[in-house]
């Protein structure tokens, strides 16, 4: 074998080892970073999208990000970028927050869910950061209300906790996120139908509070949740693992796996 052709093939042997050693490794470590930073810069890819990116919850899609007991995402629309609930600490919301690149001063408002300590651990951490930063929290409302255009609050439910659930109306019906539904996740969605009764039901995601309930149980509120014309579901948090199980089963291709570091693009 000529010695030309020998050295070319000791090239590019050293070549695929020092890819596969040293490249590779880092091409692997960057689409989900990559992806955040196109899902939150404004661009004619994003225009007009709705993304929801979990940034804390105890079930986990992403293994590089820290999870922990509660729930927190963000949502970017129309050039807002709201953040539901805060999770329990702020230090895994925050090394979590940048691990993906999001600015906390960015934020523009903060929702509440509601007054555990899972949904508002996280927020005296975002405060110290941002002084200013505006906070909804269940009882700034007393009834369903429009906070900016598209985006309403269902209006504090429940009699023993007081929790509020986020509707958006999009284009493709309605999203809603709930934290904990201690009020009855079927009960929140017939509720924001109530409040847009010729939109349907896109998508429900966040914490269904659903993790000590039976199987017959569970079955029946999957039947609401088809009766009621749910097109999706993403439960994370509190919802359970027989939960998720069931909801799997049924919506097949429309259940989303849920967790920190999840990133849904409508």
């Amino acid at each position: 074998m000529p010695k030309t052709v020998i050295f070319a093939l000791i090239i590019l042997i050293l070549g695929l080892d020092f890819y596969f050693l040293f490249i590779q490794p880092k091409l692997l470590e960057k689409p989900m970073i990559e992806k955040v930073k196109t899902t939150l810069e404004s661009s004619k890819e994003t225009e007009g999208k709705i993304f929801i990116i979990t940034l804390y919850d105890n079930y986990q899609t992403d293994p590089r990000l820290k999870t922990g007991w509660g729930f927190s995402c963000l949502i970017k629309m129309n050039g807002k970028r709201i953040l539901f609930d805060t999770g329990a600490d702020s230090e895994t919301l925050l090394s979590n927050m940048g691990k993906m690149e999001i600015n906390p001063k960015e934020i523009d408002f903060v929702f509440i869910s509601h007054l555990h300590g899972d949904h508002t651990g996280g927020l005296s951490g975002l405060l110290a950061i941002k002084p200013d930063l505006k906070v909804y929290k269940p009882e700034s409302f007393s009834a369903p209300e429009k906070i900016i255009d598209g985006v309403w609050t269902t209006g504090p439910l429940g009699t023993w906790i007081k929790e509020q659930s986020l509707v958006i109306n999009s284009e493709k019906g309605l999203i809603i996120i709930t934290g904990c539904a201690h009020p009855g996740v079927v009960n929140i969605i017939e509720k924001a139908k109530e409040m847009f009764p010729e939109k349907r039901v896109f998508l429900v995601l966040g914490g269904f509070h659903l993790s000590e309930a039976s199987d017959p149980e569970l079955k029946s509120i999957i039947s609401d949740f088809k009766k009621l014309g749910v097109q999706k579901v993403a439960p994370c948090h509190c919802s359970g693992d027989r939960c998720r199980e069931l909801f799997k089963e049924e919506y097949k291709e429309n259940f989303i796996e849920n967790g920190v570091g999840q990133i849904i693009k409508i």
